[in-house]
This record gives C-alpha cells, sequence and structure tokens, in this order.
C-alpha cells in the first residue's frame, strides 16, 4: 500500500471535493464548501476537481475555490466506438488525478458523483485517504455506486437511499433559496415579476435548456385559459424551445390571461415566492429546493433517466403529500389544465401538501455533510 506522506512536501489541501458535469452535482459541492468556510476552513484548503466538459468550470471559479479539470468524459454502457476515446481519455484522468493527489495531499476526499469524481475516488481508496460520498438522487449514479463501497460514509438526500454506511443529510441548495419565506415575501416577489397579488400563479421550468414535453403541454393548456381573469403563468420555456416556443405564443394583449414568457429565470428565488403551485422536472436540486421552501408542485419526471431516479426523487414527494406526479407520457394539455384546476379549486390541498414538505425537507444538509467532512478529515 502506498502511504501518502511520502508521496509529497507539506499538505496544501484538507479537502477534495470531486464530480460534477451538471449544476445537479457541482452546487451541492459547492454548498459543502461554502458551509466548510464558515467553520473556518480557507478557500484555498478545498480544492475542486471536475471534468472539462462540465458546468463545473464555470460554477465554481465564480464561487470563489481552486479548480482542477480532468480530460476525458464518461463511458456509455452501450458498445460504442465512441467508448475507445473515453477509455483513453479515462487513463489520462487516471493520471492527472494521481498526480494531484500526490501534490494536493487531501485529508478527506468527497464524491459528488459523475464522470470527474471518479479517478480521484480510485486513487483516495488505494492511498487510504478518507472517501465521503455525497448522493443527490434516491437512486445513486453509477460512480456514486462504485464509489460507495470504499467510503467511510455516505451522505444521501433520502431516507432508504441504496449506499453502504448511508446518513440521512438532505441535498443542499443555496442559501438564497434557504431564506425564501413564501408568506413574508409573495407580495414583493410578485410585483418584482409582475405578477398580480389577488390571483393563483402557476410557475413552469424546465431547466437551463427546457422540457419540450412540459412546455408543449403547457402552451395548449394556456390556449384554454385565455379567458381566465384568476390565473396567471410565468413559463419559463429554455434555451433551446424559445425562439420556436414563444413564436406560438397563443395569448394576445386583448386576451384577459396573463401569461408571462421568458427564456431563462434571473430570480428563482422570487418565482418560488410568488408561485402557488410549481410544474417541473424531478431533478434533485428542484426537489431539494421545492421541499425546502414548501411549494406544492406537480413533477414530471424525465423519462429515460438513469435508474429512473427523477420518479424515484419525485416519489419522496408525493409519498409525503407534498406533491403529484404525472409520467410524461401522459402529459398533455387536458392533463396539465385538470390538475391545475383541481389543485387551484383546494385551498386545503394547497397548504396541506407546503406543510407536509417539512417530512422531506432537510435545510440543514450543506451542515449535516460538513459535520460528515469534518468527522473523517482525521480517520
Amino acid at each position: 500500500m502506498v502511504d501518502l506522506d511520502q508521496l509529497g512536501s507539506s499538505p496544501v489541501t484538507r479537502v477534495l471535493i470531486t464530480g460534477g458535469g451538471t449544476a445537479g452535482h457541482v452546487l451541492p459541492g459547492i454548498a459543502i464548501a461554502n458551509e466548510l468556510q464558515r467553520r473556518g476552513f480557507a478557500a484555498a484548503d478545498l480544492h475542486f476537481v471536475g471534468s472539462e466538459r462540465g458546468v463545473e468550470k464555470r460554477l465554481v471559479p465564480s464561487a470563489g475555490y481552486p479548480l482542477t479539470l480532468l480530460p476525458g468524459r464518461g463511458i456509455q454502457r452501450r458498445p460504442t466506438t465512441d467508448n475507445i476515446g473515453a477509455i483513453v481519455g479515462l487513463l489520462r484522468a487516471l493520471v492527472t488525478a494521481f498526480s494531484l493527489l500526490r501534490s494536493q495531499k487531501p485529508a478527506v476526499v468527497v464524491s459528488l458523483g459523475g464522470y470527474a469524481s471518479v479517478p480521484c475516488a480510485v486513487w483516495a481508496a488505494v492511498l487510504r485517504v478518507p472517501i465521503v460520498v455525497a448522493e443527490q438522487n434516491a437512486v445513486p449514479g453509477l460512480a456514486n455506486k462504485l464509489i460507495g463501497r470504499f467510503a467511510k460514509a455516505c451522505g444521501v438526500s433520502f431516507d432508504g437511499v441504496d449506499l453502504p454506511r448511508a446518513v440521512w443529510t438532505g441535498n443542499p441548495v443555496r442559501a438564497e433559496i434557504l431564506a425564501v419565506d413564501r408568506h413574508a415575501h409573495r407580495v414583493a416577489a410578485r410585483a418584482k415579476l409582475r405578477l398580480p397579488d389577488d390571483v393563483f400563479v402557476l410557475a413552469v421550468f424546465g431547466g437551463s435548456l427546457g422540457a419540450l414535453r412540459i412546455n408543449n403541454a403547457l402552451i395548449g393548456a394556456v390556449a384554454g385559459w385565455r379567458d381566465r381573469d384568476d390565473l396567471a403563468v410565468r413559463h419559463v420555456i429554455g434555451r433551446r424551445d424559445f425562439a420556436e416556443l414563444s413564436a406560438r405564443n397563443p395569448v394576445t394583449s386583448t386576451d384577459a390571461l396573463l401569461y408571462q414568457q421568458i427564456e431563462y429565470e434571473d430570480d428563482m428565488p422570487g418565482l418560488y415566492a410568488a408561485a402557488d403551485v410549481v410544474l417541473c422536472r424531478s431533478g434533485a436540486t428542484s426537489v431539494a429546493e421545492l421541499a425546502v421552501i414548501g411549494i406544492p408542485a406537480i413533477l414530471v419526471p424525465l423519462p429515460g433517466a438513469p435508474g429512473d431516479h427523477q420518479t424515484a426523487n419525485a416519489m419522496a414527494l408525493v409519498k409525503a403529500g407534498a406533491a403529484v406526479l404525472v409520467a410524461d407520457g401522459d402529459l398533455d394539455a387536458d392533463r396539465l389544465a385538470e390538475e391545475v384546476e383541481r389543485l387551484r379549486s383546494a385551498p386545503q390541498v394547497l397548504n396541506s401538501m407546503a406543510m407536509s414538505s417539512g417530512t422531506v425537507a432537510r435545510p440543514d444538509a450543506a451542515a449535516r455533510l460538513a459535520d460528515l467532512v469534518e468527522a473523517h478529515i482525521s480517520d
């Protein structure tokens, strides 16, 4: 077994946070780092490792933390010639990861999942550096399933997630989301977003790119709501479909319905505070944010997600009575209109759904994960 103390000079990094690819992986890592910094860690002691193809190359530096990017990309499960290049990239990433651990000599490695987490975790296991897994989804990703076998602890976002030595920590969300108080901020949020204070507000989004099934169903439903003056819809379409779908706007200036189409929402905390109900996919970050704020939701899991993890994420809220699940293949304009009307006409149900979110929410998730990290630094 290799002795890490013999590999380099004095320690540089206390915590190596590795993984990424998507914001859903990276943002929890930044939340953990922010909590550790609040506890006295220097930013330079918290080093991120990500992928050259991931959003971490933008998000991590802007958060103020050092970052190393690994070459390559994930290997596809189905046989393909693209995997030849992926294997070569993985070998290069393993070399880079070994060099990094050798120079940084971390006291603990935190795995966020995704391709970039594997090379560092492999060497951490070989070099006997403690590993802590931070898993965001109700069904663990392939990387964290592998890494979890060697981890000292696995922080999971939902009770009952199948990982070794699992601790239910919750999934960290941004401080500005934690600060949202729907009752206290509702009036100001609606005024800022130009939404009426006295109508039912439906907020719709599907990620930065958008969700075509949700977008099409909503536009169809909106066509039937044009005469409604008791309803307002703020529709975050996403980059991919904005040009096409904004041209299909069925509402005119003479219609009673207030229907807002935007490409990207710059004020998600405000949107959450303004909304009576949210319609969205059930990615880990969205589910965690809905739970900690306490917003009733109609969730449409992304079909084909690995391990069908978005359905499992959604079911955590559904079983708690905090959300309604509609399968992607079942969502159309009529079904959406039916679900919205059922919730709009039952304020007592909405109140119950909001209260039920508390059984799933973990607003102190970042602190719980930071506790795990600190507990294993000296292992």
